[in-house]
């Protein structure tokens, strides 16, 4: 049977870091925070579950959860963020390939919880994740603060797990207004540190389509109000994120 490390990344996580624990706890064989500086409670609940407390720095979304891997002390892990979860059916299915591991990775679908309602469209359901995985065979990839997990060459194989990563995104509109606002601007900066454009028809129609997909083909009509909410955002980030690109390119034109 393998060892599993479960590892996390957190800053100011005390609404949701017990819940991420405590589904952690009868699944990996240890626990592994890399905190950057929380001034909440956060540490103090992770040391309730006698989990290994590292503070680091923050790096970037992608540079802290590699990070984070390179201290667990087993090669196969369970990688979430302090607002995540594992649900009851995924629990079990982590459980059972423990003792059959047979492939790289394992993608499991994340389940979103927006303003208390858990969003089945929207292009955030089925919203797939690779998650448990070789960490020798695969690491965290994308541009901030898009990241995801991504295995390393072609020949590795991957599989599906039962049940989902809970997720728990904003409580309220104006945590997500906020967020955009922040999101958007470490978005820009990384297509301009990536040599990335901006033009009038990025700023223009990237948007429009970024709605027009999830609000229609993936159905975030269906959604009610909070799906019509998080469709117009998904167009916001993207308008916001090819202006400020635009503004950072004049401002390095006329430097």
């Amino acid at each position: 049977m393998i060892k599993l490390s479960g590892v996390i990344i957190t800053f100011n996580e005390e609404r949701n870091i017990e819940r991420c624990l405590q589904s952690l706890v009868n699944v990996v064989d240890e626990i592994v925070v890399i905190d950057s500086f929380s001034t909440d409670k956060t540490k103090a609940i992770c040391e309730k579950f006698h989990v290994r407390f590292i503070e680091q720095k923050f790096l970037g979304y992608i540079e802290q959860k590699n990070f984070a891997l390179s201290k667990a002390s087993y090669d196969y892990v369970v990688s979430l963020d302090g607002d995540e979860a594992l649900s009851e059916a995924l629990q079990k299915s982590i459980i059972s390939i423990k003792s059959n591991w047979e492939l790289d990775g394992y993608y499991c679908n994340r389940f979103n919880n927006f303003c208390g309602q858990w969003i089945k469209y929207s292009d955030w359901y089925p919203n797939k994740k690779l998650r448990v995985f070789d960490r020798r065979k695969g690491e965290w990839q994308g541009i901030n603060p898009h990241d995801n997990v991504r295995l390393l060459n072609k020949n590795v194989k991957a599989g599906f797990l039962k049940g989902d990563i809970l997720h728990w995104t904003y409580q309220n509109y104006s945590e997500f207004n906020n967020k955009t606002e922040y999101f958007s601007t470490i978005a820009a900066k990384a297509y301009f540190d990536k040599g990335k454009k901006s033009n009038y028809f990025k700023m223009t129609f990237n948007p429009t389509w970024a709605f027009f997909k999830a609000y229609f083909l993936r159905l975030g009509i269906l959604d009610g109000i909070n799906g019509l909410v998080i469709c117009a955002q998904t167009a916001n980030i993207t308008f916001l994120k090819y202006t400020k690109l635009w503004e950072l390119q004049r401002r390095k034109e006329s430097s």
